[in-house]
């Protein structure tokens, strides 16, 4: 087999090694790409930033202009004898380079805020996560159950499932201004559109999942003799659950996207009220730093999920679970007991 083979097969994964390599891959070259751009002179660097006005009385050193001003605004000092500007070409100040953001995903944990009674960076943070955790929990307890009722009966299903199809194109953040109205202008509204941005989508997509089961279990089921309710509880739902729980990592990235648009409603909180004062005092430096924030606790919340699930789900892939080993290593000792 060749190495083109090795690394393109159809229907076949990769090796161990090979996924390894990839992922960091996925990860490293965004961040060449960024650095590239950033560190090499003249890849981009539309602009000029001054570091000595000369005889130029439009500008102030420290300013950053098109080059295509600056070079302008040199040509008229030359024309009449004038002292020109000296300064280097960078890029705009809303790309920051890698190495400033590193710096400045630091520093806004650790700096105080500007005014007194702001929060700090960490407790932004902390209030973000506590909005995106209460909206989808409310979210998932009724939507979870409810798409399991839809999938597994059709009187649910033509119930309910047209109306959600029906809502579900509606924008979340239309209704900021009545969920305001209704609840108030703290909390209570974002959750509301964490838990309008999932809630319908969960149903259908929690439903469609349930009705993948295997028939032939069901039967085998009823053949002897189980009811509805038990069938349900005992062979439905277990089967299905190893994709349920795919599907609820899918929809709690889904709710991260709403939680921008949600902290604006009512009284601007959170990471979002964080992103918008930085962009306000143009230290665009630690905008990307809170963005960069965000992903990590989305990446590190579904890591950890994702561990979690081949634990809870290791019949999936053949083995025993880490789980199972430790309670037949209890269940002597309980039972000499």
């Amino acid at each position: 087999m060749s190495k083109q083979e090795k690394w393109f097969r159809f229907g076949k994964g990769l090796s161990p090694k090979r996924v390894r390599g990839l992922t960091v891959a996925s990860f490293i070259l965004p961040l060449v790409l960024w650095s590239a751009i950033s560190y090499i002179p003249g890849l981009w660097h539309p602009e000029v930033q001054i570091r000595d006005v000369g005889d130029s009385i439009y500008f102030d050193a420290g300013d950053r202009v098109d080059a295509e001003t600056f070079a302008l605004e040199n040509n008229n000092l030359l024309e009449s004898e004038s002292v020109p500007m000296v300064g280097k070409r960078v890029n705009p100040v809303y790309f920051p380079a890698p190495h400033e953001v590193t710096r400045a995903l630091y520093s806004a944990f650790v700096t105080e805020p500007r005014r007194d009674g702001e929060p700090w960076f960490h407790q932004s943070v902390a209030h973000s996560v506590r909005v995106v955790f209460w909206g989808f929990l409310l979210s998932s307890l009724f939507g979870v159950p409810l798409g399991i009722l839809c999938g597994v009966f059709s009187y649910f299903s033509k119930l309910i499932e047209p109306f959600v199809e029906f809502f579900r194109y509606f924008p979340a953040p239309v209704f900021g201004a009545l969920a305001v109205a209704i609840l108030g202008i703290n909390d209570a509204p974002k959750v509301a559109i964490i838990f309008i941005g999932t809630f319908f989508q969960q149903v259908l997509v929690i439903a469609n999942t349930t009705r993948t089961v295997d028939f032939s279990l069901v039967e085998a089921a009823q053949t002897l003799g189980a009811k509805p309710g038990r069938l349900l509880f005992k062979v439905v739902i277990p089967a299905v659950m190893p994709k349920l729980y795919m599907d609820m990592r899918i929809l709690l990235g889904w709710a991260w996207t709403y939680l921008i648009v949600a902290e604006v409603v009512g009284t601007s909180t959170g990471i979002s009220w964080f992103i918008n004062q930085q962009a306000k005092y143009r230290m665009f430096d630690n905008v990307y730093a809170a963005i960069l924030v965000l992903g990590f606790i989305g990446l590190g919340t579904d890591m950890l999920l994702g561990a979690l699930g081949k634990q809870l789900f290791a019949w999936e892939e053949g083995r025993r679970s880490g789980f199972g080993k430790m309670l037949r290593k209890i269940k002597p000792v309980s039972a000499e007991a």
